[in-house]
């Protein structure tokens, strides 16, 4: 089927049929998911030169990652760039994926000089990253996974870090825990520093102290969060809970406290950031595992959505959502001893 057969069939103008299947914005919401599920049922394929030609635009999201990392090994980029991906192909568009091989910088000029993407996502965004006003001098449009501290308006989508492990701590101070722990990701990164805003804010507004060896910070792995968790408990002022950035992160947590004869959920509660990934689910942990919940799965698809809508020309000022988290009470969380 032709783009005119599909027109036909749908009783619209090939123009609209067009602006619809390219994500712009004055075709409205319904047209668009209607245009997109005939052109799925009858598999319509654009062609790709054509499209180009037309509409100078290649049709593809750009992400970049550094060459140094694998991110398919990685469980929380493959859900995400699942997520990414399908939405994409919804729409009609393809996912590049970048290694970066000398400098993030001359990557994206290099995908700017091309003309290889309509629009860059930016994962793993720092409190204050260059790459924002970079792809703005660039002038290629941008959606942040995350959010930076940059005053150029620009699109993103987040969760409400700060206000998720502020819940998870007044949880925990609620149930009568006066030393909680922060197993953190890395401190550069725009969502640790929320995180920590957010437990040192709980714990400040209950009067108590947010002491510094109780809160560490390091990249999310097993590894990390039993090195992380295992020094806490060694200290002079060991923790009764700890707060894990991740679901990897409370797993080495969790190893480091069994390690330390301590019983997870009786001798010491057990919070972890749940990112909803498929490998690995919290409620089989045993005990199971209380988390804050949100899925990146449904993150990457979202963000596919907020990518269509720069290419086809909203504000980036108007792309910024931030998304609540779910707090979830399971076996893992319980009042301290003694109490």
């Amino acid at each position: 089927m032709n783009l005119k057969e599909l027109a036909r069939h749908l009783g619209l103008s090939q123009s609209t049929v067009s602006r619809a299947l390219n994500g712009y914005q004055d075709v409205s919401p319904d047209t668009r998911e209607r245009v997109l599920a005939a052109a799925q049922r009858f598999d319509y394929s654009p062609n790709a030169s054509a499209h180009r030609l037309a509409t100078g635009q290649s049709g593809a999201i750009g992400i970049v990652f550094p060459s140094d990392r694998d991110p398919l090994l990685d469980p929380l980029f493959t859900d995400f760039l699942s997520g990414l991906t399908n939405s994409a192909a919804r729409r009609q568009m393809d996912i590049l994926v970048s290694a970066s091989l000398d400098t993030a910088e001359a990557s994206y000029r290099r995908l700017a000089q091309r003309g290889s993407v309509d629009a860059v996502v930016l994962s793993s965004p720092l409190a204050e990253d260059p790459r924002v006003p970079l792809l703005d001098r660039l002038g290629i449009p941008c959606v942040v996974h995350g959010r930076t501290k940059s005053p150029r308006p620009h699109a993103f989508l987040d969760i409400d870090n700060e206000g998720a492990f502020r819940q998870a701590a007044e949880l925990l101070i609620g149930l009568g825990h006066r030393r909680i722990g922060l197993v953190n990701g890395d401190a550069r990164q725009a969502f640790a520093v929320d995180r920590e805003a957010g437990w040192r804010s709980a714990l400040l507004r209950a009067g108590l102290e947010a002491l510094e060896v109780l809160n560490g910070s390091d990249i999310m792995t097993d590894e990390a969060g039993y090195r992380l968790t295992a020094g806490m408990l060694a200290s002079a002022t060991p923790p009764t809970a700890v707060i894990c950035s991740s679901i990897f992160s409370a797993i080495g947590a969790c190893r480091a406290i069994r390690d330390r004869g301590l019983a997870i959920g009786s001798d010491i509660s057990v919070i972890a950031h749940d990112d909803g990934i498929s490998s690995i689910r919290p409620e089989a942990h045993h005990p199971s595992l209380t988390t804050t919940f949100s899925s990146i799965h449904r993150a990457g698809e979202r963000i596919a959505e907020i990518a269509a809508d720069l290419i086809g020309g909203k504000d980036p000022a108007s792309c910024q959502e931030v998304w609540p988290v779910d707090l979830i009470f399971r076996d893992s969380t319980r009042p301290p001893v003694g109490t």
